[in-house]
């Protein structure tokens, strides 16, 4: 029962944090401070549609970054939200949805805009407005206003970041407890099989009395 048990362990939690978790490397600067180039991010794959303001998603978007990338950013707006730049000046600029400021704490240097180019995007249904919160350094969808106003699909979502590394890191344990359990287990049924071999080798008792 070990062999199959350590198999158990080891596959099952293998494919469900392959198919419940991934990935990825921060690549740019576009989210510090929040996030600095290197540095390995775990995120829950869900459906784009399950995102909330202030979510940070991995997500692709071939025909604005190039096939095969993927990109960390925070989603500001979603579906049927209003987006707009600015409201205030130096210190005190905030950006506003659906008319209330945000308070973004993490943003870098405390600058909520860096571009200096106002814009007022009405969210489609289906689609989300995101920013890098290094706001002088990212190529995010104030860069692309004249596509949906810069909104992707919901879609495109890879996974979305997630500090609890509580569930991923029992998962990893149960594999790495599934391996001795697996191998403790082939080990047993060697064992029980060259026992097996050696006692059908013994020749048997006669059923009647040897005398010497």
């Amino acid at each position: 029962m070990l062999g199959p048990l350590g198999l158990v362990m080891l596959i099952g939690s293998f494919m469900y944090a392959r198919g419940a978790y991934t990935t990825a490397i921060v690549r740019s600067e576009s989210m510090t401070p929040t996030y600095t180039v290197g540095e390995r991010l775990v995120f829950e794959r869900v459906d784009g549609a399950e995102v909330r303001r202030g979510d940070v998603v991995l997500y692709s978007s071939p025909e604005r970054y190039g096939p095969g990338l993927s990109v960390i950013q925070r989603v500001v707006g979603v579906g049927g939200d209003r987006v707009v730049c600015c409201e205030g000046t130096g210190a005190d600029e905030r950006i506003t949805v659906n008319g209330k400021p945000l308070d973004e704490s993490y943003v870098q240097e405390g600058i909520a805009d860096g571009m200096h180019r106002p814009y007022d995007v009405k969210v489609p249904e289906g689609r989300l407005f995101l920013l890098g919160d290094h706001r002088l350094n990212s190529r995010d969808s104030r860069a692309f206003s004249s596509d949906h106003g810069g909104t992707v699909p919901v879609g495109a979502v890879q996974g979305r970041v997630t500090d609890e590394r509580a569930v991923p890191a029992a998962l990893v344990v149960i594999m790495l407890l599934g391996v001795p359990v697996a191998l403790a287990g082939l080990g047993f049924g060697i064992a029980a099989f060259v026992v097996r071999r050696r006692s059908r080798a013994v020749p048997p008792m006669p059923p009647w009395a040897v005398q010497v």
